[in-house]
């Protein structure tokens, strides 16, 4: 099944945002996001990404959507303590891109290792073979998924909690997952064009098929463990 990000009707515009985001915003304390330092060093993924590349995702990119972010919190408070219900729904859209920029990448860089690659194992080799046939089969539908995302946007493994299996799930622009799917994330692959156009140019297919050699299948191990 693949599906693609759309908001969830039952979520207001304020739960609509990831939980492991969320903050006290009421309060005047209210800590801000900060930019996650990377388990590795800028050029370790080479020479599937380079050392360039990840140095502008990471330290310009990725810090963008966490000052913008911040930016929207200390506004969203601000229309909170002054009942300002017409500012607070204007902000949504704000807080989902960059809330959803800020969180889609903490977990990017986790799904990446200079040690990665290879196969599954294990729990999340069971499950990949039981709702997909093969990790060939896995591999083949989640690039094509991904490959096809129009513009700028992501492609998802995720974990369906009712259903209790693995999807595949491609969102458009930042839109997180979880709080537009339902799905908890797994495995991410960026497909914004700073994410790869400096090495790949404009051949998307061939950075989606290279991101395999550098997966962290063991993040992904235990993010299925505990979404379990």
């Amino acid at each position: 099944m693949l599906r693609q990000c759309t908001p969830l009707i039952r979520r207001s515009v304020t739960s609509n945002f990831p939980a492991t985001l969320s903050t006290t915003i009421s309060s005047s304390s209210r800590s801000k996001h900060t930019l996650p330092d990377l388990p590795y060093d800028y050029n370790a993924l080479e020479p599937v990404i380079s050392a360039e590349i990840m140095t502008l995702h990471h330290s310009k990119h990725h810090q963008t959507y966490v000052n913008n972010l911040n930016v929207a919190e200390e506004k969203l408070a601000e229309a909170k303590a002054k009942n300002d219900i017409s500012t607070v729904i204007a902000l949504a859209p704000a807080l989902k891109f960059n809330g959803g920029g800020h969180l889609n990448h903490s977990i990017f860089w986790q799904n990446l290792s200079p040690k990665g690659g290879g196969e599954p194992s294990g729990a999340l080799a069971d499950a990949i073979k039981r709702d997909f046939g093969s990790f060939e089969n896995l591999k083949t539908k989640l690039s094509a998924s991904t490959v096809a995302v129009q513009g700028s946007g992501w492609g998802w493994l995720g974990y369906n909690k009712a259903a209790k299996r693995l999807e595949i799930a491609t969102c458009a622009n930042q839109d997180p997952l979880e709080a537009t799917t339902g799905l908890v994330p797994l495995f991410g692959i960026d497909v914004w064009e700073h994410a790869y156009y400096l090495q790949y140019k404009n051949v998307r297919p061939d950075y989606v098929s290279a991101i395999y050699k550098i997966a962290n299948w063991d993040d992904v191990a235990a993010r299925l463990q505990k979404a379990q």
